[in-house]
């Protein structure tokens, strides 16, 4: 099944967190935090929204930095996606 997000809308898959620190150091699952890097699965068309003309500057394939809480997750086929606005998006990682 594919996913084509509507508007000025992003789906996107979370980039699992390291479990071991730089140095060595094994992280238990409740020590880690959310991880906030993910990486872009479809970008909507952009177009009008609330009457304002949206363009989209993220592509497929990009990695961004999201909010902790920013978007809408959903499962589908057994994997974990998150929907949400181009403008919940803080900035791509070169």
């Amino acid at each position: 099944m594919k996913i084509e997000p509507l508007a000025d809308r992003v789906v996107v898959r979370m980039i699992e967190a390291e479990e071991t620190t730089e140095s060595g150091i094994i992280l238990a699952g409740s020590a880690k935090e959310k991880p906030q890097v993910a990486a872009i699965i479809a970008v909507g068309p952009g177009g009008l929204v609330d009457g304002k003309e949206v363009k989209m500057y993220v592509n497929v394939g990009d990695k961004v930095l999201i909010g902790k809480y920013a978007g809408t997750e959903v499962k589908l086929d057994g994997e974990e996606y998150t929907i949400l606005r181009q403008s919940d998006i803080l900035a791509v990682v070169k």
